[in-house]
């Protein structure tokens, strides 16, 4: 069962539900970048920077989907076999010399243009070939194996639309239509900072109490992942000057610091957003991960994580992901959920939402023993994320559950 213990950061006012914490990123913050033109080969994972309209149909010629043999649906019997003399040879690239006349078939491959007339294609598995023509089955639906000009993309439509990262079959369906470049939007650039001094750059000797830091080549990797470029801004010192003065020299689109934004007396990230900035929030209904702030520091977009690893992740995909899309150009689309039943008990508070590390056996979601802010094992070992919502507080073996798996957290 979860603790329902006092909460560390049950004061200063109600925590911000994480829905309207997203609807503000998207009310307050646009594209940050502007667009270039690069190789299609070269585009995956880019955002379109505008719809892209076919300019030709795909197909852009009626073909046949499968090896068989090509006739007029009008000429099949629809209760007995049909026996049709085979005129002529039909191959991909080769286009048929003469249209098919009623009462004939044509052999036919797949991918080969279909001959005028023709309007259904048998497959040859379903035929039998004989001395005196083709012996066709009852039963084929008229149009059956055809595949029609512009059924996939017809010419003149939004093959792509803007704001769309480019997948490997976006990729696919460009040099499809004939693309050899493309518009997409240039690189976001994300200044990254670590904070405290209780964290040490690997492989630096550990002073007593210190821990080397994760936070950074975590996010660093997901940020790449994503798309930005990353600028390393190393690890800030728990000094309010410093941490003030490195803060605000980034020449990034976004900036963004894991720890300091609790309300301990070495936390000086959001003091030095308050002191030459704006503060948009900064502790959000979501567990982990309440102390998140966003906000603005000379002009640029500041979003300080949790410090704990775990909490880092995952308000970076819920809030972090959202912002860094909106700031590129790019269409946010939610993480796909699953819903799985539960093969655990848990009690929750009322009005936040929260996170479990959740490994999937069996078809049910068990909950990873081990589930503190700090345990990066559970991050590594889990399948995915177990999302309870703020009206739930109570979960019973067999429930189903949203869950988004890890996988798709990380582009």
């Amino acid at each position: 069962m979860a603790q329902l213990s006092d909460d560390c950061f049950a004061f200063g006012g109600a925590l911000l539900p994480l829905a309207e914490a997203q609807r503000h990123i998207a009310a307050r913050y646009a594209c940050a970048v502007g667009s270039e033109t690069v190789p299609v080969a070269d585009a995956c994972g880019r955002v379109l920077a505008a719809a892209f309209i076919a300019p030709i149909n795909l197909p852009g010629h009626a073909n046949s989907a499968v090896d068989g043999y090509a006739v007029h649906h009008a000429d099949l019997a629809t209760d007995a076999p049909t026996l049709l003399p085979v005129l002529s040879r039909v191959a991909a690239g080769h286009p048929s010399a003469t249209a098919l006349p009623r009462g004939y078939a044509a052999r036919i491959f797949t991918g080969a243009l279909m001959p005028e007339g023709p309007d259904t294609v048998m497959m040859q598995e379903d035929c039998e070939l004989l001395p005196e023509g083709v012996r066709l089955q009852p039963g084929i639906k008229r149009g059956a194996n055809c595949r029609r000009a512009g059924e996939d993309v017809a010419r003149g439509t939004t093959a792509l639309p803007a704001g769309k990262r480019l997948t490997p079959p976006d990729i696919g369906l460009l040099a499809a239509l004939g693309q050899p470049a493309v518009s997409v939007r240039q690189r976001l650039t994300v200044a990254l900072f670590s904070t405290g001094d209780e964290i040490a750059e690997p492989p630096a000797p550990l002073r007593h109490g210190q821990v080397y830091d994760a936070n950074r080549y975590m996010l660093a990797a997901l940020l790449r992942r994503l798309g930005a470029q990353v600028i390393d801004g190393g690890i800030l010192p728990d000094d309010p000057i410093i941490t003030a003065q490195a803060l605000a020299e980034p020449q990034a689109h976004l900036i963004i610091t894991s720890g300091g934004v609790s309300t301990g007396e070495e936390d000086h990230v959001r003091a030095a957003i308050e002191a030459s900035g704006s503060l948009e929030f900064w502790r959000v209904a979501i567990k982990p991960g309440r102390p998140v702030a966003l906000g603005d520091i000379g002009g640029t977009p500041l979003l300080g994580l949790p410090g704990n690893p775990v909490a880092a992740l995952v308000t970076l995909a819920a809030l972090g992901q959202p912002l860094l899309d909106r700031l590129a150009g790019a269409t946010y689309a939610p993480p796909l959920r699953i819903n799985l039943p539960s093969g655990f008990a848990y009690r929750k508070k009322a009005g936040r939402r929260e996170y479990l590390r959740v490994q999937i056996a069996d078809g049910h979601a068990q909950r990873y023993p081990k589930d503190g802010a700090g345990i990066l094992t559970s991050l590594t070992e889990s399948d995915a994320l177990m999302e309870l919502p703020e009206t739930m507080t109570d979960l019973a073996p067999g429930d189903l559950a949203p869950c988004i798996p890890l996988g798709l957290l990380y582009g």
